[in-house]
């Protein structure tokens, strides 16, 4: 078996037939003699650049909700795609009155709802935002005020987010440009604060790469604080370990999250345990909403939100337990990153409600799973269509003269999405059963993201206990994989 060197970086250029076709507009591919990462200009610091540059792109695409549209006349916020929950919320969650999130009701403010609906470290980021956002004499420069002090936070988010996904992989750090240049990204960053999760998933998933599962528990922890999804990607590193014998990192892992999680979260559960609770009430009673296929079939047929929660645990635990098969199965043990995906994929498919924000969840774990242009772009194609699909939907549910697009192209939109990720998913599992087509494997890597999983023997397989490594198999070019060097 062949070691791969740390310091020979990957170039996209070289290995991907779109990203070379792509480079034609600046100078085409990268040269086998070009000094990289030998002046200021290294590869983390350009991918900062382009993520900031798109991240203020997508700001300036907001630019006619800022002007107007999110105040006057609530259509005008959907037919210009620019609609975002930043400036209604801060003063529907009563911000701009200055309440306390979670101890006081906010029921005159927000029309019904009586506590913030966010998990606690969202919470906080939204009131930290509140109180270095300035007071005008207008409820209206206020709102443009704090939607601006958001994009400014986020904005760092974004740069954490990038740093990361460049630095997981060692070899690979050109992969993040995936993250950093996806339009989906610059579309809906600044829709929600799902950045916030995003970049602490992203900052864990490096302290795992570097073989810190107890820094990775607590980033996580941290993350689950801000938002649910990052806690599922316990499930897949659990058997991941079981199947390496890496039940200490495991242990390590658990024991960092939970304990994260409990820290930020139990002085509001005691002292305000009623608005503490809200935001998992309102995910388990909210109803079927906008993006899910769940959609599709209440708007066709009579089906109450209690049949979809079931509905969609069901189908969330089967495919559980294909991903946990696909682990233990697989002829290699699949890389943390590709049955991360998996399962955030899988939860977002299965749940009843998809905001356009959502993909932000799966754009640096795809970047990650699957780094290759073609197919990040079909699937960012699909996710594009399907953010100008709600709006436009939206559009024509709220017009008076019905000028959008019709429920059923906005079915058409939803299916769109739907089979965009399956896609994405279907080529992660491919590349899972045949290690021969990842990319990431190539060059005989094992799990440059897998930190202790990287090169570790397998305690066992489904045909009992064998070597780390099977024979190379033959890559699609006729070559042979070399594996990496194990570590014991």
């Amino acid at each position: 078996m062949t070691s791969v060197r740390d310091d020979e970086v990957v170039r996209p250029t070289v290995e991907d037939e779109v990203a070379a076709a792509g480079s034609e507009a600046i100078g085409g591919p990268l040269g086998k003699r070009a000094l990289v990462g030998h002046h200021w200009w290294s590869p983390v610091r350009i991918i900062v650049l382009c993520a900031l540059g798109l991240f203020a792109l997508g700001m300036v695409q907001k630019l006619p909700c800022y002007e107007g549209g999110w105040f006057f006349g609530r259509g005008a916020q959907y037919t210009h795609a620019c609609y975002s929950d930043i400036p209604h919320l801060y003063t529907g969650r009563g911000f701009e009155a200055g309440v306390t999130p979670y101890v006081d009701r906010i029921t005159q403010f927000s029309g019904g709802m009586e506590f913030l609906e966010y998990p606690v470290l969202t919470g906080a980021f939204m009131q930290v935002a509140s109180w270095l956002t300035p007071d005008f004499a207008h409820t209206m420069q206020e709102q443009q005020a704090y939607w601006l002090v958001n994009a400014g936070m986020l904005m760092i988010c974004t740069a954490v987010l990038v740093v990361c996904v460049a630095r997981t992989h060692r070899r690979r750090p050109w992969d993040a440009l995936l993250v950093a240049l996806a339009p989906a990204f610059a579309l809906t960053a600044t829709i929600n604060w799902d950045l916030l999760a995003v970049s602490l998933t992203a900052a864990a998933m490096l302290m795992w790469s570097r073989s810190r599962p107890l820094a990775f528990g607590v980033l996580l922890g941290l993350a689950t604080a801000a938002k649910l999804y990052p806690v599922l990607l316990l499930g897949p590193l659990l058997v991941l370990c079981w199947r390496a014998d890496r039940w200490r990192a495991f242990g390590a892992a658990l024991g960092g999250t939970v304990g994260t999680w409990l820290l930020v979260n139990l002085p509001v559960m005691l002292f305000a345990t009623e608005g503490w609770a809200k935001f998992y009430t309102f995910s388990r009673e909210r109803p079927v909403d906008f993006g899910s296929l769940w959609l599709i079939i209440a708007q066709r047929t009579s089906f109450p939100t209690e049949t979809a929660n079931i509905a969609g645990i069901v189908l969330m635990l089967l495919g559980c337990a294909g991903i946990a098969m696909l682990i233990l199965f697989a002829p290699r043990r699949p890389r943390f990153a590709q049955v991360a995906f998996l399962v955030v994929a899988l939860f977002i498919l299965t749940n009843k409600v998809y905001s356009p924000q959502y993909v932000l969840w799966l754009i640096p774990l795809a970047a990650l799973a699957r780094p290759r242009w073609r197919d990040m772009l079909i699937w960012q194609f699909c996710e594009v269509a399907y953010f100008l699909g709600i709006w436009m939907y939206l559009a024509y549910t709220t017009s008076e003269n019905n000028q959008g697009l019709p429920q059923e192209g906005y079915h058409l939109a939803i299916a769109v999405h739907l089979l965009g990720t399956l896609y994405l998913c279907g080529m992660v599992v491919r590349d899972a059963l045949r290690p021969e087509h990842d990319r990431v494997r190539r060059d005989g890597s094992d799990d440059p993201s897998g930190g202790v999983l990287d090169g570790a023997p397998d305690a066992f397989t489904s045909h009992g206990l064998q070597p780390a490594f099977p024979d190379p198999p033959i890559t699609p070019e006729g070559g042979t994989v070399r594996w990496g060097t194990p570590r014991r």
